[in-house]
Order: structure tokens, then C-alpha cells, then sequence
């Protein structure tokens, strides 16, 4: 049987084989279609491997296009993201933080009723309870802790568990009803695991929020809820109408998280978790106060006792509003109404009840959230210019600030 490798042999042998010519045409072509695919082979994984040296390495100006870039989506090689953070960075938090998050009952002297059978009285007598529990974050190691003031409010004796389950007594060093804040003491017998703070003022909507605390009591202690910040520069109202400025977040706060920790994902503080929202209808609404106010106002409290601030001497009435105005014939329709404390600064400088201050040094003041933070950004002694409308009239008063409280 004829085939190439003979013709190939025989040429220039001088021997002419009949037949032979379809078959050379024949195997030539093959042998074009065999060079033809070598050479696509070559150029396709040339051009392949191109494409992979580009996606490696990728222009100086991509390059620095993707290192301000977050990976999203799966990783073959790590754990899924979630909200931007990996699981085993949630898990490192929680590992590192929460043995710097303490346990806080409340103990109180409540009066119980006994009935002592049939011709007897009702009998009572007091004893020690557990009135209520929270958390704590440590701020010091020789023991020095941050809670919130309704955490130790009205207590007659605080007990501290820590992490490891040792207890110890507490003593307060200071409260602040304003900020709903307060620093405790213990005496630990070996130093403690301090929380680190970070910087409230970088925070921004959509990072990681981590809550860590004791909600419910002891039966859940230490545990961890996982959101986001959902919201900066809230104001709530207290009881006492105070405006606290505070952090939202969707992470899970309950009863008893109050006075823990509010982190990032790195594991910084970057609040205390103080109140929610639980009327029916909401849900994942739950406030922090900043972590920079939270150590302004705790320094004051552990090197004074207390803290200081301005006043202009005057109590709150409401703020002003067109409905307000309307039903009580006045042209003014924003501002804040408020009635001089007797023997203030407001009253000493001419102020009088129900005047309705208007703008504090020129700059227009709506409510009272924006007339007490102008006021707490000033210090002692320091002369605002106050301007009230009282009737038709539009009068302006030089009010030297007092400490607030004298």
C-alpha cells in the first residue's frame, strides 16, 4: 500500500509511480491542515496568555483604581463577605472585644409583703434584689468602666461580672443624666482587658456595626448582633427633655445591652449603646452615643466627678411652630419658647417669661436641639448676644453664661 512516507522516500530516486498524484495532493493537504492548526495553537495561546498578564497586571492607573476598592461577592479561597467584612473578621471582634464588655446587675432594697396566715397581718420587710442588668465597657486596666447612667441609677449596691466570671463590687465615680452616661470603679486583682476607642467623626451609613453586650440578663451574656450604622446625627429626647446626639444603627440592642460596646469591624468602640425604639411598628432601630463625646464626657467624670458645662438660665417651654403662632395671634413662627430660671443669667440680663428667642449672636436658632448645642459649644463666662421676639417687639440681650446647675 502506498502511502507518504514512501513518496516522500522515493523523490529524486528517478522512479515514476502511476497514480501517485491525487494521493500526493491529497496528503499535502493534510499535511497544510496539520501546520495551519499548529500555528492557531500558537497564536491562541499567545494571545491567551496576554490577556492573563493584563488581567494580572492591569494599567498604573487601574491598579490604583482597584486599591480603593472593597472585594465584593465569593472568594473561592475566603469566606463570603458581609457587608463588607469578612465572617472571620466579625469573629476576630467578638474574640478580642468582648472581654473588655462586663456584666452589671443593679441591686436595690425592695420591700416584700408576707401574709402570715388566718388572724394574722400583712407582714413586709426588705431585702436585696436585682432590681435591673446592663453592661459595662472597660476603659482602664486598673478598672475604671463606662456604663449608662440608667444602668446605675437609684442602685444601692453594683456588682461587675467580667468575662472570665469573676465578680466584684463597683462604686460610682460619677454620673451624667444629660448624656445618659457614668463611670464605675472596681478593684480587680490583676489588670483588666481595656476596649480600644475609635473616631466617631469617620463614621459613615452602610459600615459594619457590631453590638456587644448582656441582653436579657445572665442567661444571654456576651452576646453579639451584627448591622449596620444606619444613621448619623440623631437626635432623641430624653424624659427630662434633653437632646441627646446619637449614632443609629440596625444591630440588635435590647434590654440589658445598654452600656455595651458599639464597634466597627477592626474592633474599635466607636460608641455605647444607650436606648431603642420598641413601639409597636418599628424595628432596627436601636442608638449608640459617639464614641468622641463618650470619652470628653467620661474624662470629666473620673478626674471631677461631674461634668461642666454652659447655661444660659432659662427653662424650656417648646419650640415655636406656624400652628403655635396661629392659635395664640403671633407673627413669629419658629423659635424657642422658654421662661427665665429665677436668679439666672437669662433673668439678670432682662429676659422674661415666654419670650421667644430667635437667634443666638446673629445665627438663627429653630429649636431647642440647635439653641443647646450652640450653647455646650461655649464655655463658662463666655458673653452670647440673645435675640428674643416678645409681642411685635424684637429685643436683644448680652447674657454672660453661668455653670449650669448654679
Amino acid at each position: 500500500m502506498d502511502n507518504f512516507l514512501d513518496d516522500f522516500e522515493n523523490k529524486g530516486s528517478g522512479k515514476t509511480r502511476r497514480g501517485g498524484g491525487f494521493k500526493t495532493v491529497v496528503l499535502a493537504c493534510l499535511l497544510c491542515a496539520l501546520i495551519s492548526a499548529a500555528v492557531s495553537v500558537v497564536i491562541c495561546t499567545e494571545v491567551l496568555g496576554r490577556n492573563q498578564t493584563a488581567q494580572n497586571n492591569p494599567p498604573a492607573e487601574e491598579n490604583q483604581q482597584l486599591e480603593n476598592q472593597t472585594p465584593q461577592g465569593l472568594n473561592m479561597n475566603s469566606t463570603p463577605l458581609v457587608n463588607g467584612v469578612r465572617e472571620e473578621d466579625t469573629i476576630n471582634v467578638g474574640k478580642n472585644v468582648s472581654p473588655a464588655v462586663v456584666f452589671i446587675s443593679n441591686i436595690q432594697n425592695m420591700r416584700t409583703f408576707n401574709y402570715y396566715g388566718w388572724g394574722s397581718s400583712l407582714g413586709s420587710r426588705e431585702r436585696e434584689v436585682v432590681a435591673s442588668t446592663g453592661s459595662g465597657v472597660i476603659y482602664s486596666a486598673d478598672g475604671y468602666i463606662i456604663t449608662n447612667n440608667h444602668v446605675v441609677s437609684g442602685a444601692e449596691r453594683l456588682s461587675v461580672t467580667l468575662f472570665d466570671g469573676t465578680s466584684y463590687l463597683a462604686e460610682v465615680v460619677g454620673t451624667d443624666e444629660r448624656t445618659d452616661l457614668a463611670v464605675i470603679k472596681i478593684e480587680p486583682e490583676a489588670e483588666l482587658t481595656v476596649a480600644t476607642f475609635g473616631d466617631s467623626d469617620k463614621l459613615v451609613v452602610g459600615e459594619t456595626a457590631i453590638a456587644i453586650g448582656n441582653p436579657g440578663g445572665e442567661n444571654f451574656t456576651n452576646s453579639l448582633t451584627q448591622g449596620v450604622i444606619s444613621g448619623l446625627d440623631r437626635s432623641i429626647s430624653t424624659s427630662d427633655g434633653t437632646v441627646l446626639k446619637v449614632v443609629q444603627t440596625d444591630a440588635a440592642i435590647n434590654p440589658g445591652n445598654s452600656g455595651g460596646a458599639l464597634c466597627n469591624a477592626r474592633g474599635e468602640v466607636i460608641g455605647i449603646n444607650t436606648i431603642k425604639i420598641s413601639m409597636t411598628g418599628y424595628e432596627g432601630m436601636g442608638f449608640a452615643i459617639p464614641s468622641n463625646d463618650v470619652l470628653s464626657i467620661c474624662q470629666q467624670l473620673i478626674e471631677q466627678g461631674k461634668v461642666v458645662r454652659p447655661a444660659l438660665g432659662v427653662g424650656i417651654v417648646c419650640n415655636m411652630t406656624p400652628q403655635l403662632a396661629y392659635y395664640n395671634n403671633l407673627t413669629q413662627e419658629t423659635g424657642v419658647v422658654v421662661v427665665p430660671t429665677e436668679g439666672g443669667a437669662a433673668a439678670e440680663a432682662g429676659l422674661k417669661d415666654y419670650d421667644i428667642i430667635v437667634a443666638l449672636d446673629d445665627q438663627e436658632i429653630e429649636t431647642y436641639s440647635e439653641l443647646q448645642t450652640y450653647i455646650f459649644n461655649h464655655q463658662i463666662g463666655d458673653t452670647i448676644k440673645v435675640s428674643v421676639v416678645r409681642g411685635e417687639e424684637k429685643l436683644d440681650f448680652n447674657v454672660v453664661l453661668q455653670e449650669l446647675g448654679d
